[in-house]
């Protein structure tokens, strides 16, 4: 198992990160991700806490030695759950890949919290799997492979929020002025 983990603060409140969430894609700097399709979404009467289920499709870059060796195609498809919980701020965000998981799985765990009234903390964190268990070298091979493409996503993933909540946050001050 591999793992991957990183931290760092928005410059936007909380209740703005978490709107971005949901304009996140399609992006510029995101291109693989191709489709977002919402399963299901429900408010628990008790808490008020907004769970999502999503699917993510993807268009991976795949080198064709994997896909010759495992099979499918670049296509792939992630599962993703959200937790908003407004009384507490706190978002939290799991994923897990639905493509090829025979072989290998992705965990992604991300978590959004107010730093303060106009700042957000980030962490995000991954554990990554090969399935491969009779060929351990060849699983730490791809194991590391997949760690490497999944930091390359991230920060694209990053730059496109950023992104994302700039023209946000532009739109909100130009309405904010027409009022």
């Amino acid at each position: 198992m591999h793992f991957f983990s990183q931290a760092f603060n928005y410059e936007h409140p909380w209740s703005h990160v978490v709107i971005g969430m949901w304009h996140k894609y399609p992006n510029s700097k995101c291109s693989h991700v191709i489709s977002i399709d919402t399963i299901d979404r429900s408010v628990d009467p008790k808490t008020g806490i907004i769970r999502t289920e999503r699917v993510l499709g993807c268009k991976q870059k795949t080198p064709t030695w994997i896909v010759k060796l495992f099979g499918g195609s670049e296509d792939a498809f992630v599962r993703e759950i959200s937790f908003i919980d407004p009384s507490t701020q706190n978002a939290t965000i799991t994923s897990v890949n639905l493509s090829l998981s025979q072989f290998a799985t992705c965990f992604e765990r991300i978590q959004y919290s107010p730093m303060s009234h106009s700042r957000t903390h980030f962490t995000q964190t991954a554990e990554i799997q090969a399935r491969m268990t009779l060929w351990r070298t060849a699983a730490d091979g791809l194991e590391r492979w997949l760690v490497q493409r999944f930091e390359q996503n991230a920060h694209l993933g990053k730059l496109g929020f950023t992104d994302v909540l700039s023209t946000l946050w532009q739109e909100r001050q130009l309405q904010q002025a027409q009022t």
